[in-house]
Parts: structure tokens; sequence; C-alpha cells
């Protein structure tokens, strides 16, 4: 059988990521016809738009693409492709998998972290509903807020003040919250974790935490227990075993699978999927490096896993089992790899991107003759 897929290939060190991880994924022996799109700051520069129609049209029709990573401005600039890609496809759930594989460099004894991160991905302030500062609507909009805020008030005045909006419905956490459990069935997982602020924001974080135990209760074979966001960041960094599977709004899902990726060896070795009911987008969950642009350097293995989500979610799930485990014996040798997986980081027996794919493609062709 064959797929069709869109490849987004970024910008910064995307492209040879891009490269490395179709290599690999294709080294599995699943049969896909990639569809090449471009994306970002040289399209950008090119277009005058970071994400041409083109590329919304050819995710529209495959239903599935792995995206390299695209630059995203801090502060000024155009708005995330990340999140529009997510709003526009309707992309709702972020599937982030943390997971420990020997002989990844940690700073901690964390070899029994197993966890996945389910990030609401449509929400919460990452919905983009912000009002800059001294803007006319800005100021009718404070005007209103402490007209109608029950006697709170915003203490800053109208002109210095940026004001950024927090929606979390009850069919956007239902959903989220429902895709978690369903994954915990389906992959034999025992615990689902509802991760939120609600002791402060309760109407928003609230509703979130009320909605994920309603949805509890139709699973029954599955633990659930909540978290107060700060107090879920210790308890991950002191004794991660104890955790399973996590669902959180948007931001701080974002914030907590940087932390995970943190115990299992860094965003390099960090995979992600955003699923939606019309489609799925594939993605590393690190950014786009520029810095270490055409130098082969960076370490390819989040975007090769993020591949393999891939190939689970067409259902090629032994293609998908050769690619983890080449992945993981390659980390395991600790031969074939980029620089920040040596213990020394100047160490010159580190490999490049397109090497430590190359080591990973034998592998698989290596064991497939066994």
């Amino acid at each position: 059988m064959s797929y069709e897929v869109t490849l987004i290939t970024g910008d910064g060190v995307g492209p040879e990521l891009a490269a490395a991880a179709r290599k690999c994924i294709d080294a599995a022996g699943v049969n896909i016809n990639w569809d090449i799109q471009q994306a970002g700051l040289d399209v950008m520069e090119r277009t005058g738009t970071p994400l041409p129609e083109s590329v919304l049209e050819s995710v529209r029709r495959t239903q599935c693409a792995l995206k390299a990573p695209i630059t995203t401005p801090v502060g000024t600039g155009f708005r995330s492709i990340n999140v529009h890609l997510r709003q526009e496809l309707g992309l709702f759930a972020c599937v982030r998998p943390c997971k420990y594989y020997p002989g990844v460099r940690t700073f901690f004894d964390k070899a029994g972290v197993d966890l996945v991160l389910f990030r609401e991905n449509t929400e919460d302030l990452y919905a983009g509903i912000e009002f800059e500062k001294g803007n006319p609507n800005t100021a009718e909009l404070y005007k209103t807020i402490n007209t109608l805020a029950d006697g709170k008030k915003i203490k800053t005045g109208a002109a210095e003040t940026g004001i950024s909006i927090k929606p979390i419905s009850v069919s956007g956490t239902e959903q989220i919250v429902k895709a978690a459990f369903d994954y915990a069935r389906k992959n034999k997982r025992h615990k689902v974790t509802a991760v939120h602020k609600a002791n402060i924001m309760k109407y928003t974080d609230g509703l979130f935490l009320e909605v994920a135990r309603s949805v509890a209760a139709n699973y029954t074979d599955i633990e659930f227990e909540d978290r107060i966001v700060d107090n879920m960041c210790m308890q991950l960094v002191q004794k991660p075993e104890l955790y399973d599977i996590l669902v959180l709004p948007n931001l701080y899902g974002d914030i907590l699978s940087d932390l995970c990726a943190g115990l299992v060896g860094g965003l390099g070795l960090a995979p992600g999927a955003n699923i939606g009911p019309n489609g799925a987008v594939f993605e590393a969950t690190h950014g786009s490096a520029p810095k270490y642009k055409g130098q082969n350097k960076v370490n390819p293995s989040a975007l090769i896993l993020s591949g393999m989500l891939m190939l689970r979610h067409l259902k090629e799930f032994e293609a998908a089992d050769r690619l983890e485990q080449a992945v993981a014996a390659v980390i395991a040798e600790g031969k074939s790899v980029t620089y920040d997986m040596k213990a020394d980081r100047n160490d010159p027996s580190a490999v490049g991107t397109k090497e430590m794919a190359e080591a990973v493609c034998r592998k698989m062709e290596r064991d497939s003759t066994v």
C-alpha cells in the first residue's frame, strides 16, 4: 500500500532535518509519495507570506504531513505558523511522548520515564486573541473589563496595558480529555492526570477540571487524578515515574512538554503529533535553530521519531517499531550520534545530522537481513 504525505521542509535547520527523516522513513519500508512543500522565513522573503495556501491545500488533500521546524519571531513579526496550521486544520490534540532511551545523557537518573502529554491545541492563551497597548480597541476593551469584571479591575493604565484573552470551552476540553483516555485504553496505559491552575483561574481552568472529571467518569477502567500545574512541575522533576498520561490546556502543555523533554535528554529527542478529525501533522518539539543552518550538526532524532509516530498513525506498526528500534540502537551504541548526545559536547567522534540518519538506516537494513 502507498500513502500520500506532505513534507514541509521548514527553515533554519529544517531542510536538512527533513531530508534525514525522509531517508529513515523510506528505509523503514513503507511506500510513501512525498508532496514537498515549503514554508517559513525563506518562503516569506520570496512570496510575502510564510505559509502559502498551497501548503494548506496539500495537507488538506493528503490529511497527513511531516513538518520540519519553522522559525517563529519573538515579540514581533508574523504569527506562529505552527499555531496557524493547528487552528486552520482543526488539529486539536498535540501528542508529545517523552520516553527515555538507554544511552541518552541526562542530568537525572530517569531511566523509567515514559510519559505522553496531550496538549489542547486550539484554545487558551494560544488562541491569539490579543490587544496591543495603545490601540484604541484595547482602551475600549480595558474600559469594558473594568465595568463588567464584578468589582475586579485592571490596575495599570489603559495606555500601557496589553490584554490577552484566554478562552477554554466545554467542547474543546471534552475532545482533548477524551482523546487522552482513548489513547490510554488503546495503548494499555493505566492513568490520566489533568493539569490545571483551577485554584486561581476558576472560570477557565476550573471549567477544564470540571469537564475532565466528567469525561473521566466514563472511563472507570483507567485511573484519573488532577494536579495544579506548579506542583506538577515539581512532581515531574522529583518522581516522573508516578505519571503516565498528562492532559493539559495549551500553554501548560507547551511548557511541560519541554520540561519532560529535559528529563529524557532534551528537545533533540522529543517528537510530536498534531491530530484532528480530518488529518494530522507530525513535527519535532524543538525549533529551527537558525544559527546551525547548513552545518549538518543538529540531532535528527526528534523528527525521525515524529516520523515513527506518523507511521503508527498510518497503521504501519511493524515499520514504526523497526524505525524506533533502530534509533534506540544507534543511541545505545553511542558511536554514530550528534555532539549533543556525547558525554563531552566537544567530542571529535560526534557525527553530523546526515551521518546519524544513515546509521539509523544501516541498522534497519542489518536487522532486516537477520
